[in-house]
């Protein structure tokens, strides 16, 4: 094949592939964003305006089913989008009972760790489902240093939720002595 014919093929592929591309843009750009909300109202008077001069330019009777008068545009009142003037209050038992009864193992559980120095938050439920998930993983056959990693983590949360700050050394022993306490008193 001749150089110059191989010059106008290459720039003819060339032209072609950069007219698809364009067209193609050109394609994605008509079908605009993802936007789908509308940016205007529409109304029904221009519809109605242009029927009604229609009727008027012609003697004959308009057909039925066409319509002759505006409807109101209508849009969502204050009541639709706007919050409430006052909240509404919560009935005291939603969602369920604000304190949780414990257990008779849970009450021992929570006299243990006191007798080691350990105060529990609030009513002791954190610690009993503490002692739960020592007792379950246990049951799971799961390793000790698994358990323990979730200890420690909950006994933080829980002293977080009394307000007080432990160290790490102190967030360890005190899940040891939760582990030690759940397999001695809790755990079945």
């Amino acid at each position: 094949m001749p150089q110059h014919l191989r010059i106008s093929t290459t720039f003819a592929r060339a032209l072609a592939t950069g007219a698809i591309a364009v067209a193609a843009s050109g394609l994605l750009v008509g079908c605009g964003s993802d936007d789908s909300t509308a940016t205007s109202t529409p109304s029904a008077t221009t519809t109605t305006a242009a029927a009604t001069s229609s009727a008027t330019e012609s003697s004959a009777p308009a057909p039925s089913g066409s319509a002759t008068s505006s409807a109101p545009v209508t849009s969502p009142g204050q009541a639709a989008t706007a919050p409430p003037e006052q909240p509404e209050e919560v009935p005291g038992d939603f969602p369920g009972p604000s304190e949780v009864p414990v257990s008779a193992d849970g009450q021992r559980f929570l006299a243990a760790l006191k007798d080691k120095g350990i105060e529990p938050a609030a009513d002791g439920t954190m610690a009993v489902s503490t002692a739960d998930f020592i007792c379950q993983s246990k049951a799971e056959g799961k390793s000790d240093a698994d358990t323990m990693v979730f200890v420690t983590a909950m006994v933080g949360s829980e002293a977080a939720a009394a307000g007080k700050e432990l160290s790490q050394e102190q967030a360890t022993a005190d899940a040891q002595t939760y582990v030690d306490v759940a397999h001695a008193t809790y755990c079945k």
